[in-house]
């Protein structure tokens, strides 16, 4: 399927690795430009080599903290210095610490709150002027399914992913009709994140091998866990005109597992 968005330009954070870094690939593969980003300059420039290596645009990596609001901003500005706008935005972001709600201070509230919220507030309020102005701006938030149903021991995303749901339900309204906002709910995909985990518990004796300690992980109908470039895949849909009436929805991408009906 040609997804109609070859030569558009694209800002994705946090996109040095996991699902950041699989809807950057699946966007560069479409054609579009992309910025990827990440705080460890090692990795993102690993990062860019792999994109580059599927993309028929151009490829550019930024360094940013997107805890701070000065950089979130030149973020944005660097996207426009190299392409001339921003088509598209997907925001994504490292989880928080998991935890129960007494394990959890001030403190941690407060970065999970700056990482997962006010980074998106940010990255919407300098994009907006740069979507608006194209044919069919897009922004798409990568939150968890955890928003949908809670998650045991992980107080920080159940509560504060919840935030990022109603700006992208509160921005479809405003920013429309030049611009669509939608959310993608990620449950568990093959990231370097899970492997490092799965490795370590075989590493432990939990598990005989990484294949069914990863079987583990699946928990859903259909009985694997995701491969990050299925959520890649779904956010370049949802970035292009193909999917040009939907408009402030929440996915789940979970395999089915998540137990409420909506």
């Amino acid at each position: 399927m040609d997804l109609q968005i070859d030569g558009n330009a694209a800002l994705v954070t946090a996109s040095s690795s996991g699902l950041g870094k699989a809807s950057a690939k699946a966007l560069a593969r479409e054609g579009v430009d992309v910025v990827i980003n990440g705080r460890d300059e090692e990795r993102l420039a690993a990062a860019k080599e792999e994109v580059e290596a599927v993309a028929t645009g151009e490829v550019v990596a930024q360094p940013a903290d997107l805890t701070d609001a000065a950089e979130v901003t030149a973020l944005v500005e660097a996207t426009v210095d190299e392409f001339g706008t921003v088509d598209h935005l997907v925001t994504s972001a490292g989880g928080p610490p998991s935890g129960s709600f007494l394990d959890t201070d001030d403190e941690d509230w407060q970065h999970a709150y700056d990482l997962l919220v006010m980074s998106v507030v940010r990255l919407a309020r300098e994009s907006y002027p740069h979507l608006r102005e194209g044919d069919g701006g897009t922004i798409v938030n990568i939150t968890s399914r955890s928003v949908k149903e809670a998650i045991d021991s992980l107080v920080l995303s159940n509560a504060v992913r919840m935030g990022v749901i109603g700006l992208e339900k509160t921005l479809s309204k405003e920013f429309a009709p030049e611009v669509r906002a939608n959310a993608v709910l990620p449950g568990p995909h093959e990231t370097s994140r899970i492997r490092d985990l799965v490795e370590a518990a075989v590493e432990r004796g939990e598990y005989d091998s990484y294949e069914e300690g990863l079987d583990d992980w699946a928990g859903n109908p259909l009985e694997r866990i995701g491969d990050p470039m299925e959520l890649g895949n779904t956010v370049a849909f949802l970035s292009s005109p193909k999917s040009g009436y939907v408009n402030g929805t929440a996915l789940p991408i979970d395999g089915g597992s998540t137990g409420a009906n909506l």
